[in-house]
């Protein structure tokens, strides 16, 4: 048990999303068999790391005997690296690491947020800054998926930055940002954050941020966010297969 209440939370989340009673154990690696694991897609293999423990979930327990065998003796470091755990699976495909990072209120450090307006989710000025970006920068965002109201800000009609959450389970906010090309480096990822993260403060919710672009973790870290950890997820080639030589 840790005596950091915001690393104890969110090792109880990532708990909970295993979808299989799993603990983490300080410099330990758990790994244990769930076909229901939230911590990656469907039939892949989640690998969270918090703190100095690590939790991972394998489709079935074949896979997670062939997991824990093979990552028994890696480092929380090594294990969250992709390059690392390539070495010892025949990986197939991978998604992340992502960084992992938590705020509460007394570490949040807000910026000014005058000039944020506040929108529904579903509003239409919302589906046009998403189709104005690249796809992937959509994607990472998470945007299209909030459940909170959007907080933008706009070059006249426009929306060129917006935030928001996802509700998660344990009372989770899962922050999600976005600004437009043209109008990055202003600092308005964090102006739109902070009216976001504020949002998840005043209900009681605990903000999660999970970025992979340095960019982005800039933005959290300069929000207060702290990081405790990474999430990866690997998806592994079907027995039989010929391994990366």
């Amino acid at each position: 048990m840790t005596n950091d209440p915001l690393l104890e939370r969110a090792q109880q989340l990532w708990a909970d999303l295993a979808g299989a009673p799993v603990t983490f154990t300080e410099s330990a690696i758990e790994v244990v068999a769930s076909p229901q694991s939230l911590l990656c897609p469907p039939g892949w293999v989640g690998i969270v790391a918090l703190g100095r423990a690590v939790i991972a979930t394998a489709p079935d327990d074949g896979t997670a005997e062939i997991v824990r065998h093979a990552l028994k003796d890696l480092s929380v470091t090594g294990v969250i690296d992709s390059a690392a755990v390539c070495d010892r699976l025949p990986v197939k495909e991978t998604l992340g690491p992502a960084t992992l990072a938590y705020c509460d209120a007394a570490g949040f450090h807000p910026a000014e947020s005058s000039g944020v307006e506040t929108i529904s989710a579903d509003h239409a000025d919302m589906a046009a800054l998403l189709a104005r970006v690249p796809v992937e920068d959509a994607d990472e965002s998470g945007l299209a998926g909030i459940t909170s109201p959007a907080f933008v800000v706009r070059t006249g009609t426009d929306v060129i930055a917006a935030a928001g959450y996802r509700s998660w389970p344990r009372h989770t906010a899962h922050v999600s940002v976005l600004t437009a090309p043209a109008a990055r480096g202003r600092g308005l990822g964090r102006v739109v954050a902070t009216a976001a993260v504020l949002e998840a403060l005043n209900a009681g919710l605990l903000p999660q941020w999970r970025a992979r672009p340095a960019a982005s973790r800039r933005v959290a870290r300069a929000l207060g966010f702290r990081e405790l950890g990474s999430q990866l997820s690997i998806s592994l080639m079907p027995a039989g297969s010929a391994q990366r030589s």
